[in-house]
């Protein structure tokens, strides 16, 4: 866990604040964010009745299947679990948030980000919430690659729903064992324009710098964001 800070602890208390406000909150969260991690969804499960995952891949779905269905070598958020209910002031109840996560999520569907819509060809309704978690970092090549998959996001967003978003900032690369992988590079200021551009109005906007050097990865902070929809 060389990022455990970045990665884990910096997203999970911010959403758990964000959503303590009781402004973000609704009937339909949708989640696009990379690879088959859920623990950014905990505080979440609290505030809306229904949550959907998009995620690109069967390998990131078939992962997660085996997590909510309990089944043999299914990765254990366990650690999670226990750093959200220390949050919340309940750290004698893991199991039982484990469970109300996993009842909430209702679909988790497979898409193609080289689409140009996501919501025509697979019908998930438009969401009161979207959260998004290193995925544009991870599958943009260049500025307008960005903002046109920020735009097809968007679709999924109700006016008047809200926007979070979790990324890396000032990256070029991540590691997964000897192979490297490219991620698109950018500031807050374009993350903040970008939206702006696209009519969301910013809300909140933390920052924190990396908390640990590795190879693994060359980001100098972490960007957590939440925005309004007009």
């Amino acid at each position: 866990m060389a990022f455990k800070e970045d990665t884990v602890t910096f997203p999970m208390e911010q959403l758990h604040n964000a959503f303590k406000m009781g402004c973000i909150n609704g009937e339909i969260l949708t989640d696009i964010s990379a690879g088959p991690q859920i623990h950014h969804l905990y505080s979440a499960c609290e505030f809306f009745q229904e949550i959907i995952l998009m995620r690109p891949t069967e390998k990131c779905i078939m992962e997660i299947m085996k997590w909510k269905d309990d089944r043999t070598g299914a990765f254990c958020w366990g650690h999670t679990t226990a750093h959200v209910n220390n949050l919340e002031g309940r750290s004698d109840q893991c199991e039982e948030k484990e469970m109300k996560l996993k009842s909430s999520i209702t679909h988790i569907v497979k898409f193609d980000p080289e689409t140009e819509t996501l919501t025509d060809l697979i019908g998930v309704p438009q969401a009161d919430c979207v959260i998004t978690f290193s995925f544009l970092d991870m599958i943009c090549k260049d500025k307008e690659d960005y903002l046109r998959n920020l735009r097809k996001m968007l679709t999924l967003l109700k006016p008047g729903g809200h926007l979070i978003l979790l990324g890396a900032l000032n990256a070029s690369y991540y590691m997964v064992g000897q192979h490297k992988f490219h991620v698109f590079t950018y500031d807050e200021t374009f993350v903040r324009n970008a939206l702006i551009a696209e009519g969301l109005t910013v809300l909140q906007c933390q920052v924190t710098p990396k908390k640990s050097e590795s190879h693994l990865a060359d980001h100098d902070g972490v960007l957590f964001l939440t925005a309004f929809k007009k």
